[in-house]
């Protein structure tokens, strides 16, 4: 026989299920298409007085002339995106190599808390670190005319990326299963080939999750980049010039525009195709982790 307290116990776990953890999940998905929706809405108007192709492969952004031309901007991103990940992924996998395989115990949670302060640290403290420190460093080492460039802000952000892609790989690797690491050291593999034949092809997923989180840790950064990438709008093929980012013009000349005119439009446009650059690369993430997931398990 249920008791009262029973009943009331199974009542309490059935608003906890239905409603409240279901209601959370929901409110993430209702959230992000509204955040779409807003964006379509301001946006999409700007299609209608400016062409689209001259909008996406034009080379001159003068909001004042008239012209849109976001070119400039999206080369401007994927430089410094490339810049940061070619620095930070191999510092964060040895990292994580490191503190999954090597560090003791003590020095694996120190390692750990130095990463999560790391990450803590406001963009703008790096920006500032980048126009003080870092960016006249670079100025002088490499004898450029400015310190302010697509490398210098591809430097901080494989520092602001290095954590988020240490720590999800960290965790991958500690997932894998100890009796692999042991029956590879029974066979008279050493410990280093142990970690790349063994343990981190078998967290391969996971470490890529990692390193899209980074990437899209790099493309959304805002502050730092618009402080020390030097704001100049052009397409430059060499890391010490000058360029600019699409998060950086927005953060930059939103709070400037007229609500509803071109120049506003052009910039929630530039939102959204940051919105679809986001979501390419976490759809592209997805399908290559199930990919090797299923490899795996067929193995």
């Amino acid at each position: 026989m249920v008791t009262g307290m029973e009943k009331r116990s199974r009542i309490a776990e059935f608003l906890i299920e239905k409603g409240v953890i279901r209601l959370s999940g929901y409110a993430a998905a209702v959230v992000l298409l509204l955040i779409l929706f807003f964006i379509l809405r301001e946006g999409l108007p700007f299609l209608g007085v400016y062409s689209f192709s001259d909008f996406l492969f034009k080379t001159d952004w003068y909001p004042l002339s008239g012209r849109y031309g976001m070119l400039p901007l999206l080369t401007g991103s994927v430089m410094v995106t490339l810049i940061s990940l070619v620095l930070a992924v191999p510092m964060a996998l040895g990292t994580a190599i490191f503190m999954s395989e090597l560090a003791p115990a003590k020095l694996r949670n120190a390692f750990k808390i130095l990463l999560e302060i790391l990450a803590s640290i406001p963009s703008v403290v790096f920006g500032f670190l980048g126009i003080i420190l870092l960016g006249p460093w670079v100025q002088k080492v490499f004898g450029v005319q400015t310190g302010l460039n697509a490398f210098t802000a591809g430097i901080l952000l494989a520092f602001m990326a290095l954590p988020t892609i240490a720590s999800v790989a960290d965790e991958a690797l500690q997932a894998v299963p100890r009796s692999m690491r042991e029956a590879s050291l029974a066979l008279g593999a050493s410990r280093i080939q142990t970690v790349f034949r063994v343990t981190f092809p078998a967290a391969s997923s996971g470490v890529i999750a990692g390193v899209m989180l980074g990437i899209g840790r790099a493309i959304g950064e805002t502050m730092t980049v618009m402080m020390v990438a030097g704001g100049s709008a052009q397409i430059a093929l060499n890391p010490m010039a000058p360029v600019r980012t699409m998060t950086g013009t927005i953060a930059a000349e939103m709070g400037e525009v007229v609500m509803g005119d071109d120049h506003y439009r052009a910039l929630f446009m530039i939102g959204l195709l940051l919105f679809i650059i986001t979501l390419g690369v976490n759809t592209l993430s997805g399908v290559i982790i199930d990919r090797i997931r299923r490899r795996q398990g067929a193995e």
